[in-house]
Order: C-alpha cells, then sequence, then structure tokens
C-alpha cells in the first residue's frame, strides 16, 4: 500500500523529486506553500513578487532536490533558506532598478533645474561684477584675491604688503557694502 501524501516524511519526498517525481513535488509545494509564501511576503511586501519568488523556490527545490543532504538540516529548513535567500535577492533587484530610476529621474530633474538656474545665475553673476566695480579699489582687491582667487588673509597681506588687520576691515568693510549694492540690484531683478 502506498503512503499517502500526509503520511510522505519530506525526505522521502525531496529524494522522490529527485528521481523527477512531480507528484511529489506538488505533495512538497501544498505543504508549504502559506508558509514559504508568507515569510516572502514579509520581505518583499508585494504579493505579485511574493508569488514569482515563491515558484522560484520551488523551481529551484526541484532542480537541486538531488543535492539536499538530510544529515547537514531538515528540508523544511532548507526549502526556508532557499526562500528567504531569493527574496532578499529579488529585493536587492527591486532596490537597484528603483535607484537607477530614480537617479535617471534626478538627473532630468538636476538638467532642467540647472537649464533655468543657468539664466538666473548669468543675472546674478553681473550683479556681483557691477556691485564689486562699485567697491572702492582696496574693498574689491581684497575680495576679488579671497573669493575668486582663494588667497588667505594673511596671504593677501604679504601680498599686498598690508598689515593683516588692515586686510580683515577692508574685507569686512567691502563685504557690508557689496550686501547693500546687491540687496538693491535683487530687488530690481525680480
Amino acid at each position: 500500500m502506498q503512503p499517502t501524501p500526509a503520511q510522505t516524511s519530506d525526505n522521502e519526498l525531496l529524494a522522490a523529486i529527485a528521481r523527477g517525481d512531480e507528484g511529489a513535488l506538488a505533495s512538497l509545494y501544498d505543504r508549504y506553500r502559506l508558509i514559504l509564501f508568507g515569510l516572502i511576503l514579509r520581505i518583499l511586501h508585494s504579493r505579485p513578487e511574493a508569488e514569482d519568488v515563491l515558484q522560484e523556490v520551488f523551481l529551484q527545490a526541484w532542480q537541486k532536490a538531488a543535492d539536499f543532504d538530510e544529515t547537514r538540516g531538515r528540508p523544511f529548513t532548507w526549502l526556508v533558506t532557499l526562500a528567504r535567500s531569493r527574496a532578499i535577492d529579488r529585493l536587492r533587484s527591486l532596490g537597484s532598478r528603483e535607484r537607477v530610476a530614480t537617479e535617471a529621474a534626478r538627473e532630468v530633474i538636476e538638467e532642467v533645474a540647472d537649464a533655468a538656474t543657468d539664466a538666473e545665475s548669468a543675472q546674478q553673476s553681473e550683479a556681483v561684477r557691477a556691485a564689486l566695480n562699485e567697491l572702492p579699489e582696496e574693498q574689491r582687491q581684497v575680495l576679488l584675491l579671497a573669493y575668486f582667487e582663494g588667497f588667505t588673509q594673511s596671504e593677501i597681506a604679504k601680498r599686498l604688503s598690508a598689515p593683516l588687520g588692515t586686510v580683515k576691515t577692508r574685507m569686512r568693510s567691502g563685504m557690508i557694502r557689496l550686501r547693500e549694492l546687491l540687496g538693491t540690484k535683487m530687488k530690481l531683478m525680480r
């Protein structure tokens, strides 16, 4: 008398699957599909993705049943490991696809924003140049050296043979005046 699927052990089912018994695979599927589906769904949070991964798990069980070593664990543990690994792989795959899509969208947005700000930047650059030209020569000179040529205040002092305190005062006075001039120009641009 043939044992019923419920009486057949998981080890016996895997041995039968290794021999190509599709009925044994169906029995194993019926026995564990709900538990494995729940596990996969908790990882993926997507029913369609979880259904796909569940099918992949049982396909892998069909293909690798002969490799199962019952001395290393139970068939259920092996199936759970397969399900977890496949679900995590799918999650990573989905994540990288989403990152690629998100990055592409971000690049398009940045290009549009760059195009929009290029015109604004050109106006602002012109306003800064005009305001700098209205500053006294000593203030304009230290600001250009510091902000456009990258010199430190000490380097500017040495270069101009001026005391460090004088350079700091010129920079501070120049920045205050520049802020006033730019505030007026920016209001006019709006």
